[in-house]
């Protein structure tokens, strides 16, 4: 356990933060808060800090892996060598002494409650944080989190994928066109073995979306999805990822947004979702 008296008064409040007091120790302390304002004022900075460190954590954890990432990972082929071979070879160790891992414990120890206190003291964390949120343009990624539940509804009734079958469709041009507002054409995706069944209206992050469905022999479903974009995008160019086991293929043109919905493990979605657009 530190011992707390050979610490600055920032470096025990990090501490006390990071649970590594004893009770002893913690109940000197909040003590001191009790009765030191100037105490209470640092103690709430780097609790601010803290939480701000912990906030942006779980923002990157959130994102969704890169569907290119996630096949790299799955072709990787397993190393050539014998792991018999591998055994023999001599190992070095490399396990600090007493004095250098006491050492490296310090410096990380100084550079965390530094890192903490500069975070906790910049200026109105909170207040930045705040104005940035209402000035950011709205989050597309919160549709495509709706379409992808919709995609795996779609997998889970495979007797039920449409509410316009693909034979009226001249009723699905023009319901989808006024109910989206988007015109558009049925992409023929035959030649790829994927046959069209017919259409849906969803919603996505609580707009409208057109929902084009095909299927193939397989069993497996892809759809199409378009909705008219809330503001410019930043970027026109083809983006892939994967949530939940589904493969999303983004992109814009024309003030839509588009979708190519299927499984994560169809290689082909990224050429596929090129031909669609130049179709639809």
């Amino acid at each position: 356990m530190l011992d707390l008296r050979k610490l600055s008064l920032e470096a025990q409040l990090t501490a006390l933060l990071d649970g590594e007091v004893s009770p002893e120790q913690r109940h000197e302390l909040e003590q001191r808060l009790a009765s030191d304002e100037n105490a209470r004022r640092l103690h709430e900075k780097l609790r601010h800090g803290a939480d701000f460190g912990r906030r942006r954590l779980d923002d990157v954890l959130k994102e969704p892996v890169p569907l290119a990432l996630v096949r790299s990972i799955k072709s990787t082929q397993p190393p050539k060598t014998p792991i018999a071979q591998r055994a023999t070879r001599p190992q070095v160790k490399l396990a600090p002494t007493g004095p250098q891992a006491l050492a490296a414990a310090l410096i990380l120890f100084v550079l965390g409650c530094g890192l903490g206190y500069f975070v906790g003291i910049g200026p109105e964390v909170d207040e930045v944080a705040t104005t940035s949120s209402s000035t950011a343009p709205a989050n597309t990624s919160d549709w495509l989190g709706d379409v992808t539940a919709y995609q795996r509804l779609l997998i889970r009734q495979p007797r039920h994928l449409v509410e316009v079958p693909a034979s009226q469709a001249e009723e699905i041009s023009s319901w989808l066109t006024t109910a989206i507002g988007v015109p558009f054409r049925v992409p023929d995706l035959s030649a790829k073995a994927w046959t069209f069944q017919g259409a849906r209206v969803i919603l996505g992050d609580n707009r409208p979306v057109g929902q084009l469905v095909y299927s193939n022999t397989d069993g497996d479903i892809i759809s199409i999805c378009f909705r008219k974009d809330a503001q410019p995008p930043e970027t026109d160019d083809f983006k892939e990822t994967i949530r939940d086991e589904v493969g999303l293929v983004t992109w814009h043109n024309a003030g839509t947004s588009y979708v190519l919905a299927g499984p994560s493990s169809e290689a082909t979605l990224g050429q596929l979702a090129m031909e669609i657009a130049t179709a639809i």
